[in-house]
């Protein structure tokens, strides 16, 4: 009798609940929006138990679609959106309504006062955390201490995202080694917390949750969520990991050097290795990987998909009307305009960090914009631009990862981006590589969690049988001519991003 696996990819938008066959095919998938939370400047938050409850409703709407036989669903994992804080007290109760996630930047005074006791060009070596340092576990937990005194002296336990849907299936309080990697004290060569670190941040050392493996069965549902959820007791709960790393393992990052580039909200170029990929100057991000002895490192701009959105939101709300009259995908309406517009845009830039920049810019305060608009461009020559924009910046970021270690000589492309051949071919042509759309598209994540729950369960003896899943479905070579026009173009783009960096560093001087 055929055995199933759910798998729960809980991202910044919402939680994707998708069901998998023990082959790795995924049957269904049910995506459910939350809400993210702005209450002060740099202050972004989420609800755990709206994490919760998507969980719960995706997946009751996902076993209704399928019908499946829930007595043959034998596992479950998730993927959970990085760097979460959710503290909870002895009993298990919720302290704060609502956390910081991930993008969350309000701890500038608590970054200062932790560097003022460890070196940051040291801590970032051994802990590979190449984001924005404000955005950090530690730092965060930091700022509960400094600032709501009563709630962090009631904590027992400071836990992330999908250890905190974990703790409510199983009543079990544990996270992994990937998430447990991007606590800001975590010592990736050692695969520990590191004592010298947490003793700078001054946080109590029992807080810090125990490690496991991705693949550790923390047990099986409480009576309370089997009932949440209509899914059998005897249903395994498997740890999961961060979604950076399972991401990776549904991409099929399971081997040395293995590279992909998730093009979505945000975009990310990761490669996979034996050791972890740590340069003082650009700062690749590193997460123990979900594979054992095993970090995924990556470089990574932080508006790609969003700027497209933006676009579409702010220029193109005629064309979002007509798609909802149609039945038609906007976005592709937009990139069969962006197609009447040269190589170049007509000598049109945009810089695409619309959310500030990445430890791989010259600037974190480093703003979006346009270079060189003038009365003669048009609406396609506006898409184009974007498009090209977040291209060429990635583009940036993949030539200084590759200085630093072996990859590939084909970049897999996943994320919604990836569903345009429009795009796939300008991304052969900027990176004068070959690109391949990956067979997962937009189910990466999804498809990594599955995987740790089938390892995990004992349906699967290791992660080999990813390579039969994700399949490379079309691939675009790089147009000759194409590759020469853009290779004059890239270096007046870096300019540019040289200039708004400067830019940015005087506005916040003048303000």
């Amino acid at each position: 009798m055929e055995r199933f696996i759910l798998a729960y990819d809980l991202g910044t938008g919402g939680n994707k609940a998708s069901l998998y066959d023990e082959r790795g095919s995924c049957i269904a998938s049910i995506f459910k929006p939350y809400e993210t939370l702005y209450p002060e400047v740099g202050w972004h938050e989420q609800k755990p138990t709206d994490w919760w409850h998507a969980v719960v409703d995706a997946t009751e709407k996902l076993l209704a679609s399928t019908g499946v036989d829930v007595e043959r669903i034998e596992c479950l994992a998730l993927s959970g959106q990085s760097l979460g804080v959710v503290p909870i007290g002895p009993g298990g109760e919720l302290l704060r309504d609502s956390t910081p996630i991930w993008s969350d930047t309000r701890t500038a005074a608590q970054t200062q006062a932790f560097f003022g006791k460890i070196n940051e060009d040291e801590w970032y070596s051994m802990t590979g955390n190449g984001f924005s340092r404000e955005c950090y576990s530690i730092f965060k937990v930091m700022w509960y201490r400094d600032n709501e005194p009563d709630m962090y002296r009631a904590i027992s336990k400071v836990i992330g995202s999908k250890d905190y849907v974990n703790f409510r299936l199983t009543g079990k309080v544990m996270t992994d080694y990937s998430y447990a990697s991007g606590w800001g004290v975590y010592d990736l060569t050692n695969w520990s917390y590191s004592d010298r670190l947490i003793e700078a941040s001054g946080i109590r050392r029992d807080l810090f949750p125990e490690i496991v493996s991705s693949t550790h069965v923390l047990g099986h549902l409480t009576t309370e969520a089997s009932e949440a959820l209509g899914l059998p007791v005897k249903l395994k709960v498997v740890c999961g990991g961060v979604d950076n790393s399972c991401m990776a393992l549904g991409a099929g990052n399971i081997v040395e050097g293995r590279v992909y580039l998730s093009l979505g909200s945000s975009a990310w170029i990761a490669v996979s290795a034996s050791e972890p990929v740590i340069d003082t100057g650009i700062r690749p991000f590193v997460f123990t990987h979900v594979v054992p002895g095993m970090f995924t490192s990556a470089t990574s701009i932080f508006s790609a998909g969003s700027s497209f959105k933006w676009v579409c939101d702010n220029l193109c709300t005629d064309l979002v009307q007509a798609a909802e009259r149609e039945g038609r995908d906007p976005y592709e309406m937009m990139t069969a305009i962006a197609e009447t517009s040269p190589q170049g845009s007509n000598r049109l830039f945009f810089n695409p960090s619309l959310a500030g920049g990445s430890a791989a810019h010259l600037s974190p305060h480093i703003r979006g914009g346009f270079a060189g608009l003038d009365l003669s461009h048009n609406r396609a020559d506006i898409i184009r631009s974007v498009m090209e924009g977040i291209t060429m910046d990635l583009k940036l970021m993949y030539d200084r990862l590759k200085e630093l270690c072996n990859l590939e000589d084909r970049l897999l492309l996943v994320g919604g981006g990836s569903k345009s051949r429009f795009w796939r071919q300008m991304f052969a042509d900027i990176f004068d590589t070959t690109i391949v759309k990956s067979s997962v598209v937009q189910e990466a994540g999804s498809l990594g969690a599955a995987a740790i729950a089938a390892v995990g369960a004992g349906i699967w003896k290791d992660f080999s049988p990813i390579d039969n899943i994700v399949k490379g479905e079309e691939i675009a070579e790089p147009d000759s001519s194409a590759v020469e026009v853009y290779g004059r173009l890239l270096p007046l783009f870096e300019r540019v991003l040289h200039f708004d960096a400067e830019i940015a560093e005087l506005w916040g001087h003048i303000t």
